[in-house]
């Protein structure tokens, strides 16, 4: 059996992680394309349309920390293949699903194999590539397909639900999951952490697994309940409870499954929470003008894809070949900073979108200036937050920084769109067309957005270091 000892091994493995990456990216955003049809198709209604949606986000909220742990103490490359089985297996259940219940159920799965696959793929990528210079290049690579998976996502998803039908965005995995389990047997080590000597914190996983689930659970029906029902409020604050008895017993038992001292690093406390502020704005530019184009300018599921192509162009530009040359010159530092700005900058274009607007000067020019942000400061945030972590903890790092984009996004979109929402609500009140006051609402989400990208540049200029 073929290790990743070799030059040519190491990288031929990250091409094989960067393909289980991209598929469950991918099936975060492929399935928002094809909801009008799964809707039709499976009869659910309006408000449990959304557990197709939300199933996925919960379980994978909840497992990222317990994955990434999992991996650094039984062995990763076990649990990246575990991950992708369950992720192919649930895929394979939601392609032939003929009810709601078994749709959402194997979503659910799905969120749990994606989870425990993702935190580990990333810890994998940084403990094959120790020397700074090919790390660097390696995390661009790595970066452009878990930052702009989600955009091809909206293609792949109009394509095949256009051309075929809904079961084929989730029976498109199942090849991809077959081929990544071959090839990772051949090129990831079988190296396997000793785990007779260590113990799984159960008390703590269950704790935080279940904080993080609830907390999810509070955000994404927060809108749908009211921010300040008696449900929502007693979720959000089980969720906190949850979190705060996590942090005590990690502070107190043997062996924890959170090690708090990783919070003693700057860099990690930084990075993640530039993270969650970085999530939220991406999540308000990617759903948000999504929707714009659709409900505003008429765009069929097709166009919206093919409208984020420039951008995606230039992410992959910068993060496969210029980002590690722009870190090496310039440093972790300059680079998130200048990335978060030019984040911030593209989504401020984007708060003065016109509801008569043309795609080239509402959609181009914010998509090429996100575009840019995007890919200047994806991979710089992931060296920052997993840079100065022991390899032992790298698997735990990859599944903080993993759950702090998730639920940054989660937050973030769940606030945006209640401002958005109460903004069209109120200029529709007023006498605005349904065209005028969804574009309004918009714009002050958008302008929101932009404003937590440019705390997120402040936030790293003032204190990262490296």
């Amino acid at each position: 059996m073929n290790t990743t000892n070799s030059n040519k091994a190491r990288w031929l493995a990250l091409l094989v992680l960067c393909l289980g990456t991209l598929m469950i990216v991918l099936d975060t955003t492929i399935v928002n394309v094809a909801l009008p049809s799964i809707k039709a198709s499976l009869g659910f209604s309006d408000t449990s349309l959304a557990w197709v949606v939300n199933a996925y986000a919960l379980t994978f909220a909840g497992f990222l920390l317990l994955g990434g742990r999992l991996g650094d103490l039984y062995g990763q490359r076990r649990f990246f293949l575990i991950g992708i089985i369950v992720f192919t297996l649930s895929s394979i259940v939601c392609g032939l699903a003929g009810s709601q219940f078994i749709l959402i159920a194997a979503r659910a799965a799905q969120g749990i194999g994606g989870a425990i696959a993702s935190a580990i793929a990333l810890s994998l990528v940084m403990n094959m590539f120790p020397e700074p210079g090919e790390r660097a290049k390696a995390m661009g690579i790595f970066g452009f397909v878990a930052a702009g998976g989600g955009s091809v996502g909206a293609v792949l998803g109009g394509i095949l639900t256009g051309t075929l039908n809904w079961h084929w965005i989730f029976l498109v995995n199942v090849p991809i999951g077959i081929l990544v389990c071959i090839l990772s047997l051949y090129l990831l080590s079988g190296e396997q952490a000793d785990s007779k000597n260590v113990h799984l914190d159960l008390v703590g996983a269950f704790t935080v697994t279940a904080s993080l689930m609830l907390a999810v659970y509070g955000i994404v029906n927060g809108n749908a309940l009211g921010w300040t029902s008696v449900q929502t409020l007693g979720t959000l604050l089980g969720a906190v409870i949850l979190m705060i008895l996590f942090l005590y017993i990690e502070s107190k038992v043997r062996a924890p499954l959170m090690p708090l001292s990783l919070f003693k690093l700057r860099s990690v406390v930084v990075a993640n929470t530039a993270g969650v502020l970085w999530s939220a704005a991406m999540f308000s530019w990617f759903f948000l003008s999504a929707l714009y184009m659709q409900l505003v300018l008429n765009y069929d599921p097709l166009q919206v894809g093919l409208a984020f192509v420039p951008a995606n162009l230039i992410m992959a530009v910068f993060s496969i070949w210029l980002s590690a040359k722009v870190i090496t010159r310039f440093g972790i530092k300059k680079s998130l900073t200048t990335g978060l700005a030019l984040c911030a900058a593209g989504l401020l274009v984007f708060a003065h979108a016109s509801e008569h607007g043309t795609f080239l000067t509402d959609i181009l020019l914010p998509m090429i200036l996100m575009g840019f942000g995007a890919g200047i400061s994806f991979n710089p945030m992931l060296l920052a937050a997993m840079n100065d972590v022991p390899e032992d903890e790298s698997g735990l790092a990859s599944g903080v920084v993993n759950t702090s984009f998730m639920m940054g996004g989660a937050l973030g979109l769940a606030i945006l769109a209640s401002i958005a929402s109460s903004q069209t609500a109120h200029l529709l009140a007023a006498g605005s067309s349904q065209a005028a006051a969804l574009t309004g609402g918009y714009d002050v989400a958008f302008l929101t957005g932009g404003l937590f990208a440019a705390c997120g540049a402040l936030l790293v200029g003032l204190g990262l270091r490296i």
